[in-house]
């Protein structure tokens, strides 16, 4: 049912535009730049609820600090007063509340897997509820909190019952940044009156070892499902470096479940190597085209012919123009997971291993989406089944 495996709990900056559109709403620049808070214009009717250090909900939980913001939330952090413990607040925009239900169901662990050890991985709600502004009626999920996303330290932490000062004496305390309208006109009734940056919950990643690593999958704003024709989506905002190519080439068919299994390929290169496949800093559609075939060869003969930009970086059968040959697929692993374990004086994978993960990940990047393979194969695959799974096997899995 799960499709998109988009963007992470913790997003980066945001830089105004002059104009910018989101879901078919427009939003001026109006407020001085913020940097590492949302996007304040946002604060509008459809858009965030505003909130300030302090504020109650529900009648239990006091915020204490802010953890981060995406396109359809911002994401807190709270006292249970009931509980006596931590908590996360994860405060939709009015305009999203349609995606709620279906969030609500897809963080249902029954609804993506089967296991025990899977549905560790779940951050489960633990409460919900409604608030009410003049920017409209936004829901509420209660979460257990983590400690950051994926992509910031590749770890996790469970608060617990961290007291407020120590929370605050080693992370350090909010600091509100005033809201200042660029025209000088008062602030609106739905905005915030101060901008909250994010505190980092984070740690060297090095400094983590594998007992002591919790994993949550989080964030399903992106999701929809595919059962549903109504559903279905046909364009992608996954980010470029792991976008999978049919969003490019067959843009009037709709994204599948072989759309996440480009992404997750994408996703455990980047784990394994700490480097993504695809380079792609400031990059076009035709960079990361070239990326494509460079690691995996020639596209589709369709694909290829249809590709424009194509005359001007390869020959017919595929050799690059004007530049040095490229870095094949053995070649990119040798130098960004071998060569920096020798570095760091860690045990190189060995050749058993190896193979096993390329015999796991090349089906996995299949430009064709029905080639590819499927969350089950993976999941049998020997590299899975002898080396992945009993190591996750050893992480403790108590209550998230």
């Amino acid at each position: 049912m799960l499709v998109s495996l988009s963007s992470p709990v913790l997003l980066g900056n945001y830089s105004p535009l002059p104009t910018t559109t989101h879901d078919d709403t427009e939003f001026q620049v109006l407020y001085e730049l913020l940097e590492r808070v949302e996007r304040l214009q946002r604060h509008q009717p459809g858009g965030y609820h505003p909130i300030q250090i302090g504020d109650h909900f529900h009648g239990r939980y006091r915020v204490i600090h802010k953890m981060g913001h995406g396109s359809y939330s911002t994401i807190w952090l709270l006292q249970d007063e009931q509980k006596k413990k931590l908590v996360a607040l994860k405060i939709f925009t009015a305009h999203s509340n349609n995606k709620v239900d279906l969030i609500s169901a897809l963080t249902r662990p029954r609804f993506l897997v089967t296991n025990n050890s899977g549905k560790a991985m779940i951050s489960s709600i633990l409460d919900t509820f409604t608030v009410h502004d003049p920017n409209g009626t936004h829901a509420c999920h209660i979460t257990t909190p983590a400690r950051a996303s994926l992509s910031d330290l590749k770890d996790d932490l469970h608060l617990g019952n961290i007291l407020l000062k120590q929370l605050y004496e080693k992370y350090g305390a909010p600091e509100p940044e005033p809201v200042i309208h660029l025209d000088g006109k008062p602030l609106p009734p739905g905005g915030p009156s101060h901008g909250i940056v994010p505190l980092w919950l984070g740690a060297a990643s090095e400094k983590i070892t594998l007992p002591e690593a919790k994993i949550l999958l989080t964030d399903f704003g992106e999701s929809f499902s595919y059962s549903d024709p109504k559903e279905l989506k046909y364009q992608s905002r996954t980010p470029l470096v792991i976008r999978p190519p049919e969003c490019r080439f067959e843009p009037h068919k709709p994204l599948s479940y072989a759309s996440d299994i480009w992404t997750l390929v994408c996703t455990i290169w980047s784990i394994i190597a700490q480097r993504p496949l695809f380079e792609g800093f400031l990059a076009t559609e035709d960079d990361m085209t070239r990326e494509h075939v460079d690691t995996l060869g020639i596209l589709p003969l369709e694909w290829w012919r249809g590709w424009e930009a194509r005359r001007e970086k390869f020959t017919e059968d595929g050799r690059p123009i004007n530049r040095n040959p490229f870095r094949s697929w053995s070649d990119r692993f040798e130098d960004r997971v071998q060569q920096p374990r020798r570095q760091e004086g860690m045990p190189v994978l060995g050749d058993d291993e190896r193979a096993t993960i390329f015999d796991m990940l090349r089906p996995m990047l299949a430009f064709r989406p029905e080639e590819r393979c499927t969350t089950k194969q993976i999941l049998e695959s020997e590299w899975m089944v002898k080396w992945a799974l009993p190591a996750y096997e050893k992480i403790p899995k108590g209550d998230h």
